[in-house]
C-alpha cells in the first residue's frame, strides 16, 4: 500500500492571514509541519498543496515539494483531491493539517494504519477530553463513536447530553472524545466525497466530515494520547511561543 501525505496550505485565512509563513523559533509553520510529516515512515511522499506563490516558493526554498492548486477550493479535502489526481500511483492519501507545527509522526502513522483493513474508506484521529474547557469549547469538535471504532457524529456541542448530571460533572460519568483534524482517504473515496453536495448537518455545524457521514460513508477512528497544538488565531501562536 502506497500512502501520500498532503499538507494543504493557503495564505488568505480570514482569522490569520499568512499563517503558513509565520516564524516559529526560526522556521516557518509550514516548514515545521513538512519536516514532521517527512519523519513519518508510513508516507511514501509528502507534498504541500497551495494556491499562493509565496507559500509555493518558500517550500521550494527550504527543499520541500509543493504543487500549485486551484484558488477555488473550499476545503483542504478539495485541495488534496486535486493533487491526488496527479498522483494515481497512491492507494491512500493523508490530509495533514498545515497549522499543527509540532504534529507527532506517530499520529500520522495511526491514521495511515487504519487502511490495513481493506474495507476502511476514511479515517481520522480522536483524543480523550480531559478538561471542562475542552468539553465545552465549540472550536474543539467532539466525536461520538460506535463499537466498531467508527465515528457516527461530530459536533461542536458536547454529546451525549448526560441527563441527571450537572454539565460540570459530565467528565466524571462519561468518556468524551475530541476530534484531531487529520484525515485519511482511500484514493477513490477521496474523489467521491469531493463531488458530494454540501449537506444540512455540515451547514449546521460547519464540519465537512458530517457530509460524508450523511451520505453513508464510514469514518474509522484511531485514538491518540498525544496532544496537538493547532494554530487557529494569532493568540494561539503566542501561547505556543511561550512554551518553546
Amino acid at each position: 500500500m502506497k500512502t501520500l501525505g498532503i499538507i494543504p496550505a493557503r495564505y488568505a485565512s480570514t482569522r490569520f492571514p499568512g499563517k503558513p509563513l509565520v516564524d516559529i523559533a526560526g522556521k516557518s509553520m509550514i516548514q515545521r509541519v513538512y519536516e514532521q510529516a517527512k519523519k513519518c515512515t508510513s508516507l511514501s511522499e509528502v507534498i504541500v498543496a497551495t494556491d499562493d506563490d509565496r507559500i509555493f516558493n518558500h517550500v521550494k526554498d527550504f527543499g520541500g515539494v509543493a504543487i500549485m492548486t486551484s484558488p477555488d477550493h473550499q476545503s483542504g479535502t478539495d485541495r488534496c483531491a486535486e493533487v491526488a489526481l496527479q498522483h494515481p500511483q497512491y492507494d491512500v492519501v493523508i490530509n495533514i493539517q498545515g497549522d499543527e507545527p509540532y504534529i507527532d509522526p506517530e499520529q500520522i502513522t495511526k491514521v495511515a494504519a487504519c487502511f490495513t483493513s481493506a474495507d476502511v474508506q476514511l479515517s481520522t484521529l480522536i483524543k480523550r477530553i480531559e478538561t471542562l474547557d475542552e468539553l465545552h469549547n465549540p472550536n474543539s469538535p467532539k466525536v461520538i463513536i460506535n463499537h466498531q471504532s467508527e465515528a457516527i457524529y461530530f459536533s461542536r456541542t458536547p454529546l451525549p447530553y448526560l441527563r441527571g448530571h450537572e454539565p460540570q460533572e459530565w467528565l466524571k460519568h462519561f468518556t468524551y472524545f475530541k476530534h484531531i483534524g487529520i484525515y485519511g482517504y482511500r484514493a477513490d473515496v477521496l474523489q467521491q466525497v469531493t463531488k458530494l453536495a454540501v449537506s444540512s448537518l455540515e451547514k449546521a455545524e460547519s464540519l465537512e466530515q458530517l457530509r460524508w457521514i450523511e451520505n453513508g460513508y464510514r469514518i474509522k477512528v484511531a485514538e491518540t494520547e498525544l496532544e496537538t497544538h493547532a494554530i487557529d488565531v494569532p493568540e494561539d501562536l503566542e501561547k505556543l511561543r511561550t512554551g518553546i
